[in-house]
């Protein structure tokens, strides 16, 4: 059946997966709903974006993706209210981050028509696949690549954007050990540390493996330089409470301008929860573990929210963290998920209604 919704084309599936999936005991990432969008980049622009059902890409062997590594991508859920209405979470700041992390791979950036229309059609056709159940969200992958062909090392001369979209439960469950990385770095300065693109998170598989290895479940990344400076927690960024003071390190060349971090940050500052962006040392964090000040350490992004680090590592001992009655973990998760689903007053005008 095709159609045209938004002004934008919109070819439906003719078998829908939807009656086969268990929505109450659902992985993260790992259940794909029926459509994707999909948009190309050819002769210097743009095309017409179009709802087309999930399925395989081809591409030719020599397409650059392969070769060298052009490719950038966002994370964002999609939520159902009581009343069944969908939302997004601050949406228009995916979207920039989008293109500033395609500047940064000399990707084509693109119209902002494109990427809202082309996401709001999406969630449109789909959205019986997104989930109600309490911690459950659909979770939404946009992404751009090299399709254009050649071995030559240049940007290629066509891409792809893609959005996929999966009904995904949780992201993490329970508290997490971290390692406080001594050898490996995820960024260096004038690097892509900042952008979303594929090759950052592939360089922390290994490191992070190692760290498996040993006991931890994911990596705290220090600066590229000196190794003394906490940087992010695996895949996200890091806050750390010293007393009743939150502190996270600023953005930068290495560090990932964050999302949940931006939101975390102006809702500690609006409920008079202290905040520092600051420089912060291993070595304060690790005193702070000693002298009992260190009450908090917690990971943030898009696709667990916030999840707290019961213990860390560095120089083979463990630090453990002491359980908190009055949580900022919990605490701020709470009131931001209430806002991501409709639940609560949006005084920062972050929800966005998909209509």
């Amino acid at each position: 059946m095709n159609a045209l919704i938004n002004d934008i084309a919109v070819i439906k599936t003719k078998h829908s997966k939807i009656n086969h999936v268990d929505f109450d005991s659902l992985k993260f990432g790992s259940v794909f709903s029926d459509h994707m969008l999909e948009c190309d980049y050819k002769d210097g622009k743009w095309q017409a974006p179009k709802v087309v059902p999930y399925g395989p890409v081809t591409l030719d062997p020599s397409a650059k993706i392969f070769h060298y590594g052009q490719s950038v991508f966002e994370g964002m859920k999609a939520y159902k209210d009581t009343n069944d209405t969908i939302w997004l979470f601050r949406p228009l700041d995916n979207f920039k981050r989008l293109n500033i992390s395609s500047k940064r791979l000399a990707i084509p950036e693109l119209p902002e028509h494109v990427f809202m229309n082309g996401l709001k059609t999406l969630l449109q056709v789909d959205k019986n696949w997104i989930p109600k159940k309490e911690g459950s969200s659909l979770y939404i992958r946009p992404f751009v690549f090299a399709s254009g062909n050649g071995f030559h090392a240049s940007p290629a001369n066509a891409y792809k954007f893609i959005i996929a979209t999966a009904p995904s439960g949780s992201y993490f469950s329970g508290e997490v050990s971290v390692l406080i990385e001594q050898t490996y770095s995820r960024s260096a300065n004038g690097g892509v540390g900042f952008a979303k693109a594929g090759g950052n998170y592939a360089g922390q598989f290994y490191p992070t493996q190692l760290a498996v290895e040993k006991g931890f479940q994911q990596v705290i990344w220090t600066d590229d330089n000196t190794h003394e400076y906490i940087e992010e927690a695996g895949a996200m960024n890091i806050f750390v409470r010293i007393n009743d003071t939150l502190i996270t390190a600023p953005t930068s060349d290495r560090i990932l301008d964050g999302i949940t971090r931006k939101s975390i940050i102006e809702l500690a500052e609006s409920k008079g929860i202290k905040v520092e962006v600051r420089k912060l040392t291993v070595n304060e964090v690790v005193e702070a573990s000693k002298n009992g000040s260190l009450k908090e350490m917690f990971g943030a992004g898009t696709a667990a929210v916030i999840s707290p680090i019961a213990s860390f590592g560095y120089k083979n001992v463990k630090y453990e963290l002491p359980k908190q009655n009055d949580s900022y973990a919990n605490y701020l998760k709470k009131l931001i998920t209430d806002i991501q689903t409709n639940k609560a007053e949006d005084p920062f005008g972050w929800r966005y209604k998909v209509e």
